[in-house]
């Protein structure tokens, strides 16, 4: 097993005492349930002493003949009514206590839920989907199931164990005194197993966020696992992580799982001898059998919180562990704030100009090196080149997905560094190579490009897009339900959806990556054309392999390794008889065999 995560046992307080600050918002149903507590524990306390003093009536009765039945009812009924006081008050911190928990994950999961659209794309990039997902979901769901166990239920613990041990002190100091001594026993063994536990738990939680990113992984690619016989392998990559995981929560389980069996010998050992000393004192006549049987009673109360204590403890680490990685989450670094005073999308209008732009996502991996060019409004700039020449990352910059390292992008003169950038990525409209498609029908899926757009207007961004005689044919139409990003629908049809709501989205730029790359040829020629004319008017970044799809654009840039290495139109392109020509010949002129694609494209 790998080694636990450096600083488990240190977040340990820290996680605790920020997730209880949480409940600040809920302080007064938590004093409620805090006082109902104290009621239902010293009703609780109370009742073992009217009962030994029953008893005591019944002995004496028993010894002189003369029967008390009136008094001995009253205590009865007494006891009886404080056991239903009990509960009632039971039920009552229960209750808030409920109110509290949910309140506090309702606005935990708000919270995670707003952090997570604060994020850079580049803590995704550093984390597995995977074990964010364990986080937003399996984490909270175990603090939540572990408040509710723990909160009312530790007050109570101490509260019985503080009244059993007052009430043990009133009856026989001396019997209180060896009650006592498992106290420290039981504290000393409850810290030694703590300290080794919480590292074990920590590891669990880290463990289950790996195994999720591996079933994500899967689920998502079980086509490709399929189609390249990779199952055995994929199995195996499974159970490695299921037997990580299954070693880290039995190391957990069982460390912690100490505690309550050595609490539950040490009370039954403090038993014995309680029991053993309080018979001397009763033949000694220093105690009465119903002030012996009271204590008991009372040594029961006071031990039981104990071994209650040491039995919540594991619950107690594993939610420190939930806690601390989903105070990770909400302490990671933001995205840069906005600036305080932009310009909106209305303000900006004018040519798009790289300035001299380098970025990497690693300093050691420069992926764009000093580019610079100029998009006149209303014009076409197409970008092609090998994979990994860059061609993604200057639309990622360009709707400030990333910040450049050095270089500027301006609109209208504007540094986008100023606009903001929902105010920025109001003006674009996007077609991205692997369609998002979320469940619900084919026409809430357009609509998301323009909500609350009419059926007339998505009628006709889907007739716009070619994608109306598809849907008609439909036996639900519109109404379709897709489940499962997309399905049943083919890749090239969900495209067709994608581009029908950046067709309704109208947006002043458009960025087309791969757009056409998912549909037949035919339907290429259908979706360029009606491309032609939505472009009409608009500036457009056309990202592609397929040079067809380029051929009308008023610039193209050819990538390689982050710089342009050639730029013109495709007629002046093809006249200088460089990398690009050589490529489109490539594509065009039948050569085979992808080596000579890729000697082209360098």
């Amino acid at each position: 097993m790998t080694a636990a995560p450096s600083g488990a046992a240190e977040s340990f307080w820290p996680a605790v005492r920020r997730l209880l600050g949480l409940l600040r918002p809920f302080r007064w149903r938590m004093l409620g349930a805090v006082a109902a507590t104290c009621a239902f524990a010293g009703l609780n306390v109370t009742a073992p002493f009217y009962l030994g003093k029953a008893t005591d009536v019944v002995v004496n009765g028993f010894h002189s003949g003369v029967f008390e039945g009136q008094r001995l009812g009253r205590l009865l009924a007494a006891v009886a009514l404080m056991y239903v006081c009990a509960s009632v008050f039971n039920w009552v911190q229960g209750k808030l206590t409920a109110d509290s928990v949910h309140g506090l994950m309702y606005s935990l999961r708000a919270s995670v839920e707003d952090k997570v659209h604060r994020l850079p794309a580049t803590y995704f990039q550093a984390k597995s989907r995977g074990d964010v997902l364990s986080r937003v979901t399996n984490d909270i769901d175990n603090i939540s199931q572990a408040l509710s166990q723990v909160l009312t239920q530790l007050i109570l613990s101490v509260l019985m164990l503080s009244g059993a041990l007052a009430m043990m002190l009133w009856i026989s100091p001396l019997l209180a005194l060896v009650a006592l001594v498992s106290v420290p026993v039981s504290t000393l063994v409850t810290v030694l197993v703590a300290r080794k536990s919480q590292a074990h738990f920590a590891r669990q939680w880290t463990e289950t966020g790996e195994l999720n990113a591996h079933v994500e992984e899967f689920i998502t690619g079980h086509e490709v696992i399929k189609a390249f016989g990779h199952q055995d392998q994929a199995a195996e990559v499974f159970r490695a992580s299921n037997d990580r995981l299954a070693r880290a929560s039995a190391r957990a389980q069982y460390s912690s799982g100490l505690v309550q069996p050595l609490m539950i010998l040490i009370a039954n050992l403090n038993y014995i001898v309680v029991a053993v000393v309080g018979a001397f004192q009763v033949t000694l006549g220093a105690m009465t059998i119903g002030g012996i049987q009271a204590f008991i009673q009372f040594s029961r109360l006071f031990s039981q919180p104990v071994s209650q204590i040491g039995g919540m403890l594991n619950v107690i680490q594993s939610c420190a562990a939930s806690a601390h990685r989903v105070f990770e989450l909400l302490d990671a670094t933001d995205i840069p704030p906005e600036p305080e005073l932009g310009h909106g999308p209305e303000d900006s209008g004018g040519p798009i100009v790289f300035h001299d732009v380098s970025f990497g996502y690693t300093r050691e991996a420069p992926v764009l090196r000093g580019l610079s060019f100029e998009v006149e409004p209303g014009r076409t700039v197409a970008i092609v080149g090998h994979t990994g020449a860059g061609k993604t990352t200057i639309v990622n910059l360009l709707m400030r997905f990333y910040a450049p390292d050095t270089g500027r992008i301006t609109i209208g003169g504007t540094d986008i560094a100023g606009i903001p950038r929902d105010s920025l990525r109001e003006r674009f409209g996007v077609v991205l190579q692997d369609p998002w498609l979320f469940a619900g029908t084919i026409r809430e899926n357009i609509e998301y490009g323009r909500p609350g757009a009419t059926e007339a207007e998505i009628t006709a961004a889907a007739e716009a897009s070619h994608l109306g005689h598809f849907v008609r044919s439909l036996p639900a139409g519109y109404d379709t339900v897709l489940d499962n990003a997309g399905d049943p629908l083919s890749q090239g049809q969900r495209q067709l959806i994608a581009i029908a709501r950046a067709q309704l989205a109208d947006r002043s730029v458009l960025i087309l990556d791969e757009a056409t790359s998912s549909v037949d040829s035919r339907t290429e020629v259908l979706i360029r054309n009606a491309m032609e004319r939505l472009r009409q008017g608009k500036t457009s970044f056309v990202i592609a392999h397929r040079l067809s799809t380029v051929r009308d654009a008023d610039l193209i840039l050819l990538m390689d390794d982050g710089r342009i290495a050639e730029q013109g139109t495709h007629q002046s392109l093809l006249a200088a008889n460089g990398r690009y020509a050589r490529l489109y010949k490539a594509q065009f002129a039948g050569r085979a065999g992808g080596a000579a694609t890729l000697e082209a494209g360098r």
